[in-house]
């Protein structure tokens, strides 16, 4: 399965297992790339140091390429980037910021760049910022995604027009189906976030994850377009907000509402009634929580499968 993006990172699969927020530790991140993926650590909710440890643990666990996701809005970005630089990390995905401010230093000191993107414009953006690659990301996915709710199945075959870089599809996948869906409409790889929280090394909450496989079709809603939007799981906290917004709630408001910590109490304490859980629409195709090798071997296998059948016109 080889192609740009399995030669970009020097991986076995084009997929890419999302650095996300209070789930993606070392242990997710080395356990997806010796299992032939790329694992990426979320340093979105690390401090310096602490990220400085997840990778150290990351090289002892794995002599597979991984990378780190750092958040571009971060508050100490300049210490995160620092440390990237000084334990030899190679592959770094920027999100939520202008691509064109850090990617400059990371290329100049070896690192392959990619930004995750909600929009064309910004893919383009990206493009002439000099990133390696781009993920684009459909408003199916969890987290803080784009405002304008472009479905991935619209995204990818518009960026692909505009875009000679590689493309990362994501928003929306968790199998082997999704991934050659994704592929037939543009991309190079995959990026998946919301099968992985529901591992067995996600460092996210065991209840959360719980939630997640018992999450249905119509149980998370894209919320909070006023401040960063994000997917979330229907809880007493998102019934808060909704209330909020009935009466008329000011951005400010809506701010005082949302609080500090919401996302770590919710997936990485396991406070299901007041925390923010975020994750995607696919959860409600998520019915077990898997080793993260087991997961990758399932999305291989179901990729192949399938692959078979339309190669023979079934």
């Amino acid at each position: 399965m080889q192609n740009r993006i399995t030669e970009l990172f020097r991986v076995k699969y084009p997929i890419i297992q999302a650095g996300m927020v209070w789930a993606s530790g070392w242990k997710l991140a080395s356990a997806v790339s010796n299992a032939g993926g790329l694992g990426l650590i979320g340093a979105g909710s690390m401090y310096p140091e602490v990220l400085r440890e997840h990778i150290r643990k990351c090289k002892r666990a794995t002599d597979k390429p991984f990378g780190v996701n750092v958040p571009m809005l971060y508050p100490e970005i300049d210490g995160i980037f620092k440390i990237i630089v000084e334990e030899g990390v190679k592959i770094v995905f920027t999100s939520a910021g202008n691509p064109k401010i850090w990617t400059p230093y990371l290329k100049d000191n070896g690192i392959t760049v990619v930004h995750v993107v909600s929009s064309l414009k910004f893919a383009l953006k990206a493009q002439e910022a000099g990133v390696n690659a781009i993920v684009a990301e459909g408003f199916e996915a969890g987290g803080h995604n784009g405002r304008d709710e472009t479905t991935t199945f619209v995204l990818i075959p518009m960026v692909k027009e505009k875009i000679h870089i590689p493309i990362i599809a994501a928003g929306g996948i968790a199998t082997g189906a999704g991934m050659i869906a994704a592929m037939v409409l543009g991309a190079d790889g995959v990026q998946i976030g919301s099968r992985f929280v529901a591992s067995e090394e996600a460092s996210s909450h065991s209840s959360f994850k719980e939630e997640v496989v018992k999450a249905k079709e119509g149980d998370t809603l894209l919320t909070l377009k006023e401040l960063t939007p994000v997917r979330l799981l229907k809880n007493k906290f998102y019934l808060e907000v909704q209330s909020a917004y009935a009466e008329g709630a000011s951005h400010e408001e809506l701010k005082k509402l949302l609080g500090r910590g919401r996302a770590k109490k919710g997936m990485f304490e396991g406070d299901l009634q007041e925390g923010e859980l975020e994750i995607g629409q696919v959860s409600s195709i998520i019915h077990e929580i898997k080793p993260a090798k087991e997961i990758m071997e399932e999305i291989i296998h179901q990729y192949n499968e399938r692959l078979n059948l339309l190669c023979k016109g079934k």
